[in-house]
C-alpha cells in the first residue's frame, strides 16, 4: 500500500475530532490538514483553530461556505420540495457532499492523497461523506476512525484523551450528551432520553424555535418574493441567500415554526429517533408550493410531486453528485422557469400559512373559475362529453363484472 504522507481531516474542533486528529497523527505518522466548514452552525469556530494549533497543525482551513450551501444545496433541494419520508426537511444531509467537496477540494490543492472524517460507523453520515468523495476522486483513500481503531465505549474515548492531554470540556465527562448537528437550515438532536421514542422530548432539548404555545398571541404577516423557484426578497428586502434564510430563521423560531419529532428509517437499516428544528426552511417550503400553486401547470406539478420522494431519497442517502440525482435536477429546475412573484404567509403559533399569491406569469385565470358571467367563453356542456369519455372504460368494467 502507497504510504499516506498527508491527510485533509473533517474537523470541528470537538471532542471526537480532536482525538481524530491524535489518532491519525500517531497511527499515519504524517501531516494532518484540518478543515472546518462554517455552514451557519451558529458557534464560534476560532477556538477550532485553536485546538488544532495545539495538537501541532500546521495547515488549518476555516472555510465561510454559508452562501455557497443555501444557494448551491439548500436552493436547489427547495425547488423539488424534497421531503425525506414525507416530513424531513434533510438539513443534515444536504450539508455532507458540500463539506465533502471542499475536502476532496483541499486535498488537490496541499497534495493529500487521503481524507478523514469522524462519522460513527452506525450512522448515514459516513455513507454521505464516502459516496461523495467516491464521486469527486476515486482514487482518494478515506480513512474512516470510527470504523477502524479499537475504541469501542465513550469510557475508553475519554481515556485516550486523558493520556494524550486532550481537554475534555466538563460537559463531556458524565453521561453522553446529546448528539447535536447544527447549519444554517436546522438543527438536530439525538441520544440519551430520545432513544427511547415513547419518551417525550424534554422542553430544553429545542433550541432555535420557542414552544408553539408560548409563542406571540399576535400572528406575523410576512412576503417573501420569488424568481425561478428560488427566494430573492423578504419583505420587499432584496437579500443574498444565507441573509434571507437566517432573516426567516429568526422569523419562524419566534413563532415555534419548523419542529419535528421524528422515527426515520436510516440507509444502513436501523430506526432511529431524531428532533429537528428547521423554521425557515419550512416557511420557505410553504412559501415555494404557493406560488408553484399559480405558475406550474397541473401535469408539471404533479410530476414533480411523484418524483420527490426518490429525490429526497437520493440527497438522504448519499447520492448527491449521482448521476440520476442530476438528472432529476434537470428536470426540477426546468419546472421553475416561470416560478416568479411573491406569497404571503401567516405566522402563528408553530404554523406557516399561505393567505396570498401573486406573479406576472400566473396561469390562474378568474374568468374560467368565476360562478358569474366571465369574458371566456367557457360551454358547461362541453363537460358532459368529456366526463362520458372517461368514464367509457368505467362502463366497461362495470358490465363484464355484472353490474
Amino acid at each position: 500500500m502507497t504510504k499516506i504522507e498527508k491527510i485533509v481531516l473533517s474537523y470541528s474542533g470537538g471532542l471526537d475530532t480532536s482525538i481524530i486528529l491524535k489518532w491519525l497523527q500517531e497511527t499515519y505518522g504524517c501531516e494532518v490538514v484540518t478543515f472546518t466548514a462554517d455552514l451557519g452552525q451558529g458557534e464560534e469556530l476560532e477556538p477550532a483553530r485553536a485546538k488544532a494549533e495545539m495538537s501541532g497543525v500546521k495547515d488549518i482551513r476555516i472555510v465561510d461556505l454559508r452562501e455557497e450551501f443555501v444557494s448551491d444545496f439548500v436552493f436547489p433541494m427547495l425547488r423539488a420540495n424534497a421531503l425525506y419520508e414525507g416530513q424531513y426537511l434533510l438539513g443534515s444531509s444536504i450539508a455532507r457532499p458540500l463539506i465533502a467537496k471542499h475536502l476532496v477540494g483541499i486535498a488537490w490543492e496541499v497534495g493529500a492523497h487521503a481524507v478523514a472524517h469522524g462519522a460513527t460507523g452506525k450512522g448515514n453520515d459516513q455513507v454521505r461523506f464516502e459516496l461523495a468523495v467516491n464521486a469527486l476522486d476515486p482514487s482518494i483513500k478515506i480513512i474512516a476512525p470510527w470504523r477502524q481503531w479499537n475504541i469501542r465505549s465513550r469510557m475508553q474515548l475519554l481515556e485516550y484523551a486523558e493520556k494524550h492531554h486532550i481537554p475534555v470540556p466538563s460537559d463531556k465527562r458524565g453521561e453522553a450528551p446529546f448528539s447535536i448537528d447544527a447549519n444554517l437550515l436546522h438543527t438536530s438532536t439525538e441520544g440519551k432520553v430520545l432513544e427511547n421514542p415513547a419518551e417525550v422530548a424534554p422542553d430544553h432539548v429545542y433550541q432555535r424555535t420557542v414552544d408553539p404555545v408560548d409563542a406571540p398571541d399576535t400572528p406575523e404577516i410576512i412576503t417573501i418574493g420569488f424568481e425561478r423557484g428560488d427566494p430573492v426578497s423578504v419583505n420587499g428586502k432584496s437579500m443574498t441567500p444565507a441573509a434571507l434564510l437566517t432573516e426567516l430563521n429568526g422569523l419562524g423560531g419566534r413563532h415555534g415554526i419548523g419542529r419535528l419529532d421524528l422515527v426515520e428509517n436510516r440507509f444502513i437499516g436501523m430506526k432511529s429517533r431524531g428532533i429537528y428544528e428547521t423554521p425557515g426552511g419550512t416557511i420557505l417550503l410553504a412559501a415555494h408550493r404557493g406560488i408553484e400553486s399559480i405558475t406550474l401547470d397541473r401535469a408539471a406539478a404533479h410530476l414533480k410531486d411523484e418524483i420527490m420522494p426518490r429525490y429526497a431519497e437520493l440527497i438522504y442517502n448519499g447520492f448527491w453528485f449521482a448521476p440520476e440525482r442530476e438528472m432529476l435536477q434537470a428536470l426540477i429546475d426546468q419546472s421553475q422557469t416561470f416560478v416568479s412573484g411573491e406569497v404571503t404567509l401567516r405566522l402563528y403559533k408553530g404554523s406557516a400559512s399561505v393567505i396570498s399569491r401573486t406573479s406576472p406569469l400566473s396561469l390562474y385565470s378568474a374568468d374560467l373559475v368565476t360562478f358569474e358571467e366571465s369574458a371566456i367563453a367557457y360551454d358547461h356542456h362541453d363537460a358532459e362529453g368529456f366526463i362520458r369519455l372517461n368514464g367509457l372504460r368505467l362502463r366497461s368494467w362495470a358490465a363484464r363484472n355484472g353490474r
